[in-house]
């Protein structure tokens, strides 16, 4: 199969689901679903091979050290073929077998769904799934690692744009998480983590970043943590589907409950990418006040929002040599006056590198401005006491649902960040002396202007902002006069 063939094939199963579960909960089926037949036909691929080395010793072809993975007796892909009654069940059992036999790397990778709820799934249906993956064997000589990883990625930004809403919580703009992969230059032996790691597509794209270029990637060490429990599940599979095996990702609240720790303090990464839940309520305010890892840094975030505590417990998990972050966020973040003392103090504290303003429709489901915020614990002597800011929101290919950004976009902005020096209309490197006395802020219109685009120009923060409070005292005035007259 070449590479459309395959994502068709593997699209086909989703298909059969239609109807009888939501679009958003296919991947907990799916994604499961494939990964254990691989991993069966990669054993199968391995014994044989096994089998020709020893001249048809069984015994020796079943030894553990001639496999990736175990799968026990009675738990392969062909025995739950066999069934025909109470189909989920025999799934579930499979999966459940094959992670005990593999506790190290595959402990809960295949997720809670309910396999064995008629109601959702009929024998019927399981069938059908089971038999449209058996179509194609998916070891390693029919479907290589590259090949196979690519058509994950393709899997999940499909079933991102069938989730709806919730699809910003496992899947990020894979050209905003290229750009970013770019900017951060990760190296051969360096640390990368994510602490809202999704699907795993920042991580992962730091590992293929530098196979691209030729460079040792399987010395990379990757680290993720994520709250959903079928999320971090596909992270994981993504990984091993990319044929990745060196990764940590562990499930769990970033906030509440760090789960990379060393001598009881937070372990530290050389790069950071994030795509972190923005300006969430339901987090333990209180417990940050004295939190014992010390990650109130610049001061505690209200309890309506708590970006700057994502972006504090980012700035403290940094190497304190080279430690580098970029995380993407909508824009609220660069000028919002409950959090001007924590963002002043970043600044003051000679952090932050670049803040780079992208255009609309770069998250999922939501027409808002993005914006990356690039910190960086030492920067490079031309760079120290500065800021640069990049005004990139024209640099976005529109599209229906979803924008992206196309390579000339990308190589723009990059080269933009690499220069570090004034661009007309576009770049500006400002001292952060002058940033203080704008009282901290770091909305990018302040600063730079875009280019006009066909002879119209974005009005600048502060007049958009009058121009809405102006209308909403228009419209309370409007409101009131109307209760009046109805009163009468």
């Amino acid at each position: 199969m070449n590479q459309k063939q395959l994502e068709k094939y593997l699209w086909g199963a989703a298909t059969q689901l239609r109807g009888t579960i939501d679009a958003g909960d296919y991947k907990q089926y799916i994604f499961p679903l494939l990964f254990f037949k691989r991993i069966c036909d990669v054993y199968d691929e391995e014994f044989e091979t096994a089998l020709k080395e020893s001249d048809g010793d069984l015994e020796y072809a079943a030894f553990e050290e001639h496999h990736h993975f175990i799968i026990p007796k009675g738990a392969h892909w062909n025995d739950v073929r066999e069934t025909t009654v109470n189909v989920g069940d025999a799934l579930q059992n499979a999966m459940r077998e094959i992670e005990k036999a593999n506790p190290d790397t595959l402990y809960g990778i295949f997720g809670d769904a309910s396999w064995t709820n008629k109601n959702r799934l009929s024998d019927e249906t399981l069938t059908n799934l089971v038999e449209h993956y058996s179509q194609h064997k998916l070891n390693l000589a029919n479907v290589p690692d590259d090949q196979l990883g690519n058509a994950y990625e393709y899997l999940i930004k499909e079933f991102a744009d069938d989730s709806g809403h919730t699809a910003a919580e496992f899947y990020t703009n894979r050209t905003v998480v290229k750009l970013m992969t770019m900017i951060m230059d990760p190296q051969p032996g360096e640390s990368v983590y994510d602490p809202t790691c999704g699907s795993g597509g920042l991580l992962l794209n730091c590992a293929l970043h530098l196979k691209e270029e030729g460079k040792e990637y399987r010395t990379l060490k990757l680290y993720g943590q994520e709250i959903n429990l079928i999320t971090s599940a596909i992270a994981r599979m993504n990984m091993f589907m990319h044929g990745i095996e060196e990764f940590s990702i562990v499930r769990g609240d970033t906030l509440s409950r760090p789960a990379f720790l060393e001598n009881d303090e937070l372990k530290k990464f050389n790069v950071i990418l994030a795509n972190p839940p923005y300006s969430i309520k339901a987090w333990d305010q209180k417990a940050f006040v004295n939190d014992p890892y010390g990650r109130n840094l610049w001061g505690v975030p209200p309890q309506g929002c708590a970006d700057y505590a994502f972006q504090q417990h980012i700035q403290k998990s940094l190497d304190d040599k080279n430690g580098r972050s970029i995380s993407l966020w909508p824009h609220g973040i660069l000028f919002r006056d409950s959090e001007s003392d924590m963002r002043r103090k970043m600044i003051e504290d000679d952090l932050v590198e670049c803040v780079i303003g992208l255009g609309p429709n770069l998250f999922y489901n939501s027409p808002m401005e993005a914006c990356l915020l690039i910190t960086k614990n030492r920067k490079e002597e031309n760079k120290k006491g500065k800021v640069l800011f990049i005004n990139a929101v024209n640099e976005v290919k529109q599209d229906k649902t979803m924008s992206f950004l196309e390579e000339k976009h990308i190589n723009k902005i990059f080269g933009a960040y690499s220069k570090y020096k004034n661009i007309d209309d576009f770049a500006a490197v400002v001292n952060i002396k002058d940033i203080i006395a704008k009282k901290g802020n770091l909305n990018i219109s302040l600063y730079v202007q875009p280019e006009k685009k066909q002879g119209v120009g974005a009005l600048p923060f502060e007049e958009s902002f009058e121009n809405w409070i102006n209308s909403g005292e228009k419209l309370k005035s409007s409101m009131d006069e109307l209760f009046k007259i109805l009163e009468k």
